[in-house]
């Protein structure tokens, strides 16, 4: 049996991909919560925030262990299954990757210890601190895979060299030009805006389920508070982002965008908005079709009468394919809407003082953390998918890119041995975040009782000036029985 090695090793990605990515947006959406919480902490000393930044923390380090663990997978690929591709971006990928390394992954993992375990060991300045520097990690982590992502999108500073080995390679003449591509700050953007709205979403629905509960009630009132003006804020800039994105992919892919909306022919008197239909390419039309006249060129050039590139201007080995980025990209907007809607109606719903009575409206808060999270993976995949046959845009092809020296034997047998891992991976992050949301957080006493307990926290610097001055115990010090007595004393003999 014939096995398409391009079509199975884009599955497998996409796959592994996808896995993955459940994990990077909540751990951005939620270390900036934390920082949120935290800073209401540090300003007001109350510690039911204390507490509620304990019970954030847990989850984000959950989470955040299983994004590092899912994500190793797809840098074996490139070197496997894309090894031309690889070659051929591999000094502009590479840079990227290592700036990942040196700049986010060290920053993110060397604070995550005193996020963690920092609690009353440190001042709360420097716990604060910590958070920060662990949400920044995990800010600076995205911007250079999204940069390495924008770049295969628009390329921008670089130049084709052939090498002594016969193939061809990007390497880059200006890295501020391949870093600022023409796509990278708007797509970085709506990146962020995408984490911060599941972050949001992930924290009203647990909260809305205590308050279903009626468990945990301060913890669940004053955090469900917090997350819904956290959630309006991103979902309302969300809108504002899309809109930029997608001038941005009407200008640079303009094939991608009339896959988006199934614009197969170019329109000399405006172009048409579809907001519903079924795309026919075989055909060329939208069946059922609900479009609203002439929007789709006020849009994007700001003027109703301005033609969009259609399909019908690209050869057709060069066209996307239309039913997958259609779909996703117009179920992502439903979604994208719909969190809108459910973020300010809430809030309007809470300056009435009625909100946390609406039953019914609580349980889709429970479940509203699925549709974010559907809506960041449907973005992604109207994005690649209608980046596609390209995969650097104009550059290399897909089919080009692939290394056909693997089988798709082997690529089939490897792709079941993962999805065996990830469905074992996947059990494990349920359990283990449903256990600890059954847990819940610590009592507000709790908490004030083991800070009590504690003694001053010494800032960090405090800590190391002391131990400095002071130097390490010596180790006739630190040598004793049960008793209290030295077991050993250096240079001398044992009691």
């Amino acid at each position: 049996m014939h096995l398409d090695v391009v079509t199975l090793a884009r599955l497998q990605f996409a796959l592994t991909l996808m896995f993955h990515y459940l994990f990077p947006p909540l751990t951005i959406g939620l270390s900036l919560f934390m920082v949120i919480v935290e800073s209401v902490w540090l300003k007001t000393g109350n510690h039911a925030y204390k507490a509620m930044s304990l019970f954030w923390t847990k989850l984000f380090a959950i989470n955040f262990a299983l994004g590092v663990a899912t994500g190793i997978v797809m840098e074996f690929q490139f070197g496997t299954n894309w090894a031309t591709y690889s070659r051929f971006v591999g000094d502009v990928f590479g840079s990227a990757l290592a700036a990942e390394a040196i700049f986010a992954f060290f920053l993110e993992s060397g604070f995550l210890a005193i996020l963690v375990f920092g609690w009353d060991r440190v001042s709360p300045r420097m716990h604060f601190f910590s958070t920060c520097m662990v949400a920044l990690g995990s800010i600076f982590s995205s911007i250079w895979i999204t940069v390495a992502n924008s770049w295969q999108q628009t390329p921008a500073g670089y130049h084709i060299v052939k090498t002594a080995a016969g193939f061809y390679r990007a390497e880059i003449t200006d890295f501020w030009a391949m870093v600022f591509n023409p796509s990278s700050v708007n797509r970085l953007i709506h990146v962020w805006i995408g984490a911060f709205i599941l972050g949001a979403f992930f924290v009203l629905s647990i909260a809305a389920y205590y308050i279903l509960r009626n468990i945990h009630n301060e913890f669940a009132h004053k955090t469900f508070k917090m997350a819904l003006i956290y959630a309006a804020i991103a979902s309302c800039a969300d809108l504002v982002s899309g809109d930029l994105q997608a001038k941005e992919v009407a200008h640079c892919q303009p094939a991608k965008l009339a896959a988006f909306e199934g614009h197969f022919k170019t329109d000399t008197d405006g172009a048409s908005l579809c907001l519903f239909g079924i795309p026919d390419t075989e055909t060329e039309t939208i069946k059922y079709e609900i479009a609203i006249p002439k929007l789709l060129s006020w849009l994007v050039h700001m003027n109703p009468n301005k033609p969009v590139i259609g399909l019908d201007q690209f050869a057709p080995e060069d066209r996307p394919p239309v039913a997958i980025p259609f779909y996703s990209f117009h179920m992502m907007v439903v979604i994208g809407s719909l969190l809108i809607l459910l973020s300010m109606g809430g809030l309007i719903l809470l300056r009435l003082g009625i909100l946390f009575q609406q039953r019914w409206l609580m349980w889709i808060y429970v479940f509203s953390v699925l549709a974010a999270y559907g809506a960041n993976q449907l973005g992604w995949i109207a994005a690649e998918v209608g980046r596609q046959p390209w995969v650097v845009y104009g550059l290399l092809k897909t089919k080009d890119a692939v290394s056909h020296s693997v089988p798709g034997e082997h690529i089939v047998a490897s792709m079941i041995m993962f999805g065996i891992v990830y469905a074992f991976l996947f059990a494990v992050w349920v359990h283990v975040m449903n256990h600890r949301i059954h847990v819940g957080p610590q009592t507000v006493k709790e908490t004030a009782d083991e800070h009590n307990k504690q003694p001053p926290a010494k800032s960090l610097i405090a800590t190391l000036s002391s131990f400095l001055m002071r130097g390490p115990a010596p180790l006739s010090e630190t040598w004793r029985d049960e008793s209290g007595e030295n077991s050993s004393k250096l240079g001398g003999e044992a009691k």
